[in-house]
């Protein structure tokens, strides 16, 4: 995400430069890259084969939305499920935790964009090897 909104172009960028700017595979970065257009924060700038863009500003798309791409908010299984275990529904001494620990955390991802995200962090890759 962070490579493709601090890219430029007005093509987008392309899957294969993303892969070697982050020092990862094309193989690695298609689940990727799947599962942020299924979440609707990144699309294709100009159809089939073109680069990748941003939907929205960077200032608009929260940690949440990103990290739900990939994975559920599932801190503890019946928080999430009631029939996982029967004492969720009325006797469980650690839901009210649990259930406050998960809404922390769901917070903690909402209020911070990717834009904050890019200001406050700045890495380079520059000696790592990747095998494709």
């Amino acid at each position: 995400m962070i490579e493709i909104a601090s890219s430029t172009e007005s093509s987008g960028m392309l899957q294969k430069d993303i892969a070697k700017n982050q020092h990862i595979s094309l193989k690695y970065l298609d689940p990727i890259i799947s599962a942020l257009k299924l979440k609707g924060v990144i699309a294709n700038s100009k159809g089939r084969g073109s680069g990748y863009r941003l939907t929205r500003p960077a200032e608009e798309i929260t940690m949440y939305e990103i990290y739900t791409a990939f994975e559920q908010i599932t801190i503890i299984e019946c928080i999430n499920n009631c029939g996982f275990c029967e004492r969720s529904i009325h006797d469980c001494k650690a839901k009210n935790y649990w259930s406050e620990f998960r809404a922390d955390f769901i917070q903690l991802l909402q209020k911070k964009n990717l834009q904050q995200i890019i200001e406050e962090t700045y890495y380079e890759c520059k000696d790592l090897v990747i095998s494709e």
